[in-house]
C-alpha cells in the first residue's frame, strides 16, 4: 500500500511545530484568565478551551492513533476526551466545562508537545493500517494548529481585545507597494477544460480537496482586484441594506433577524465611516479590501452592482491558470512582496490596499488572490467526485450538505493565514451568515 505523507522531513515538521505553538502563545500572552474565557458566543470557543483541544488532537493522533499510548491528562482528576475532544464535547457546553487554568493549560500543552516531539524523532511508528504514516499526522496537527490560531487571532477582534503583540516571527512591510499599473475593471479568461482540485501524488492535501477532476468552464470576466471599502460604501449609502430586491430570500431573513443595517464593525460618527481593529476605531480606507462581510451581503452586492460571485471553479481557474499552478504567480515560495499572509501587515493596520503587492499576480493580472483577506464563492461546500473521508473523518463530510443552509466554499486565504497551509488549491468553508471571519469577496460579470 502507497504511504500517505507529507513532503517535509520529520525534522522539517517538528522545527514547525514549535513555531506554531510558540505563535499560540503570543497570540494569548497579554490575555488573563478571565479574557481566556470570555462570553458563551456560537462564532468563538473559550481560548483556555482552544488551546488545550489543539494540543489535545495532537497527542491523540501521534501517540494514541499511531503508538497506543494512554490519554495525558491535563491536571489531577481530570480527563482530555471528555473536556477537549471536539467530537464528543457540544459547542455551547465548553463554558461550563471544568477547565484549567491559563497556566496549567499551557503546561498541559507543552507536555503533549515535548513527548510527541520525542516519540517521532526517536521512535517513528509504523503506517497505520490506510498507509498513513507519523509525517501525515505531524503535517495535519501543525495545519490544524495554524487553523486554530487564525481563529485566536479573529477570536480577538470578535471580543473587541487588543491586537495581539506578535515578536521576531513577525514579518515586516518592507518591499510592499501599491501597483503602478492600471487596477480596476475585470480580466476575461476564456473557456477552458481544467482539473479542479488536488491530485492523489500533490503531497499533503486535505480530503475535501481530492480528487481533481475535469470541469469545463464557460468564457467569464472577473475583477482584478477584491471589493474594496469605497465600492462596499457605495452601496451601503444607495440603501442596499434596505432593498429587498437585492437579497435572496435567505439573506433578507438574516438580514432582518440581525437587524443588519452595515457591515460588521463599521460605523459612522459625525460624518465620517469608520471600522473597529482589534480594540480601536480607524476612519474607513477607501482601498482597503471590504473584511467582515458575510456571503449573504456579498451576494446582494452583486445584485445591487450588476455582477456576482465567482464559482469555485472560476475562481481556481482564474488564480492557477491553464497549468495549475500552486500559487497566482508560479511555484515559488511566499514571500511579502507577493502575498500578505503570517500576520505580516498587523503593524500597517492588518490589511493592505486592493491595487498592492503586484508580484503575487496571476497569469492573467488578478491580483491578491492569495492573502490579504479570504473571499467568498458562489459554490455550496460539497465533496469532489470519489470523495472519501481522511482519517480526521471530521474535518470535511458534517458540513457537506444537509437539510439545513448549505456552507459556502471561500478560497485564497486572508493576512493572518499561514503561508504553509494555502494554495491555489485549498478549500475553506463557512456558513453563509459568517461575519466574523476575515473574508470578503471579488465579482465576476454576468
Amino acid at each position: 500500500m502507497k504511504v500517505v505523507s507529507s513532503e517535509l522531513t520529520t525534522e522539517q515538521l517538528v522545527e514547525h511545530l514549535h513555531e506554531a505553538r510558540a505563535r499560540l502563545l503570543e497570540l494569548i500572552a497579554d490575555l488573563d484568565d478571565q479574557q481566556m474565557i470570555g462570553p458563551r458566543l456560537a462564532i468563538v470557543n473559550p481560548l483556555r478551551w482552544e488551546i488545550a483541544h489543539v494540543a489535545h488532537f495532537q497527542e491523540f493522533w501521534l501517540l494514541r492513533h499511531q503508538r497506543g499510548h494512554e490519554p495525558i491528562p491535563p491536571a489531577a482528576n481530570l480527563e482530555s476526551d471528555k473536556l477537549y475532544d471536539s467530537a464528543r464535547v457540544h459547542h455551547d457546553t465548553r463554558w461550563d466545562l471544568p477547565l484549567p487554568s491559563k497556566q496549567t493549560t499551557i503546561e498541559y500543552t507543552q507536555r503533549i508537545l515535548d513527548r510527541v516531539s520525542e516519540e517521532v524523532l526517536k521512535h517513528p511508528a509504523k503506517p497505520d493500517a490506510n498507509g498513513y504514516d507519523d509525517n501525515y499526522f505531524l503535517h495535519l496537527s501543525l495545519l490544524h494548529e495554524d487553523m486554530h490560531n487564525e481563529a485566536i487571532t479573529y477570536t480577538r477582534q470578535t471580543l473587541g481585545y487588543d491586537a495581539p503583540l506578535l515578536g521576531k516571527s513577525h514579518g515586516g512591510t518592507e518591499g510592499w507597494r501599491e501597483s503602478e499599473t492600471e487596477k480596476s475593471g475585470d480580466v476575461m479568461i476564456q473557456g477552458e477544460t481544467f482539473r479542479l482540485g488536488s491530485e492523489l501524488d500533490s503531497g499533503f492535501v486535505f480530503d475535501n480537496e481530492l480528487r481533481a477532476h475535469e470541469v469545463t468552464v464557460a468564457p467569464f470576466a472577473i475583477s482584478r482586484t477584491a471589493t474594496s471599502n469605497a465600492e462596499f460604501q457605495a452601496f451601503v449609502e444607495a440603501g442596499g441594506y434596505r432593498h429587498r430586491e437585492f437579497w435572496s430570500a435567505n439573506g433578507w431573513r438574516w438580514r432582518e433577524g440581525a437587524n443588519a443595517e452595515l457591515p460588521l464593525y463599521w460605523r459612522q460618527t459625525d460624518g465620517e465611516w469608520q471600522r473597529r481593529v482589534f480594540d480601536r476605531w480607524v476612519r474607513l480606507e477607501a482601498n482597503l479590501p471590504v473584511i467582515h462581510v458575510n456571503w449573504f451581503e456579498a451576494d446582494a452586492y452583486c445584485r445591487w452592482a450588476g455582477r456576482r460571485l465567482p464559482t469555485e471553479a472560476e475562481w481556481e481557474l482564474a488564480a492557477a491558470g491553464i497549468g495549475k499552478r500552486n500559487f497566482p504567480w508560479g511555484e515559488e515560495a511566499t514571500t511579502p512582496e507577493r502575498a500578505n499572509l503570517d500576520w505580516q501587515a498587523l503593524d500597517a493596520g492588518c490589511l493592505l490596499p486592493v491595487d498592492a503587492l503586484p508580484a503575487g499576480d496571476s497569469e492573467f493580472g488578478i491580483r491578491q488572490m492569495i492573502g490579504n483577506v479570504w473571499e467568498w464563492t458562489a459554490t455550496d461546500f460539497a465533496p469532489f467526485p470519489g470523495f472519501a473521508p481522511g482519517p480526521y473523518k471530521e474535518y470535511s463530510e458534517p458540513w457537506f450538505p444537509n437539510q439545513g443552509e448549505a456552507h459556502k466554499v471561500l478560497r485564497g486565504g486572508c493576512w493572518a493565514t499561514r503561508s504553509r497551509l494555502i494554495r491555489n488549491n485549498y478549500r475553506n468553508f463557512y456558513k453563509p451568515d459568517r461575519r466574523d471571519v476575515w473574508a470578503g469577496f471579488r465579482t465576476c460579470a454576468k
